[in-house]
């Protein structure tokens, strides 16, 4: 399958999302979050999510699906890389209002800017886990191979140029889970 390494990544970006759902609770019954907590969260959607996943969509899967005829200046194609951005500026968002609720204790703009994300990156990941990725798979049999060869260096490629590896995100998503929960 074409998608298997995206799917793969998708899981890892739902877990995140879930203890984010969990923080957004948290934050609004005034408990405290930790920077040892919300900082690597910070880091997982700027890289994993944005630098990582989205750029091998965008480098490997959105190409193959032109080659093969679909169109990237309109349709879901063009819907995704829309939402890519809005991914992006909700990112910058969340780190930006992250700081200032480290350095002066201020809760409104994480708790808004996180559940902005959870909702967007939520609804996102269901349109590419239900409609582009069924088409991806239908239409990519032929080069399968080689588009899963594309994502896994694309994987490696930025991970590696951001100093980070897959297990250490996997890593973060498993704790972040357990310490948002000790929390709760």
């Amino acid at each position: 399958m074409s998608t298997m390494s995206l799917r793969r990544d998708h899981e890892l970006i739902e877990k995140v999302i879930k203890s984010m759902d969990t923080t957004i609770k948290l934050l609004e019954a005034s408990k405290q979050i930790p920077k040892s907590i919300l900082l690597p969260v910070i880091d997982f959607s700027k890289n994993f999510t944005d630098v990582c996943h989205h750029s091998k969509e965008e480098k490997s899967l959105f190409p193959a699906l032109e080659r093969s005829g679909m169109p990237t200046q309109m349709g879901l194609i063009a819907m995704m890389l829309m939402e890519h951005e809005i991914t992006r500026e909700i990112s910058k968002k969340m780190e930006e209002s992250t700081k200032i609720y480290f350095e002066k204790g201020i809760t409104s703009n994480p708790i808004s800017n996180l559940r902005e994300y959870v909702e967007h990156v939520t609804e996102h990941l269901w349109k590419e886990n239900n409609r582009l990725f069924m088409m991806a798979e239908a239409r990519l049999q032929h080069v399968a191979k080689q588009v899963d060869a594309e994502l896994n260096q694309i994987e490696k490629t930025k991970l590696f140029q951001i100093g980070k590896t897959r297990e250490e995100y996997e890593k973060i998503a498993e704790e972040y889970n357990k310490k948002i929960i000790q929390i709760s």
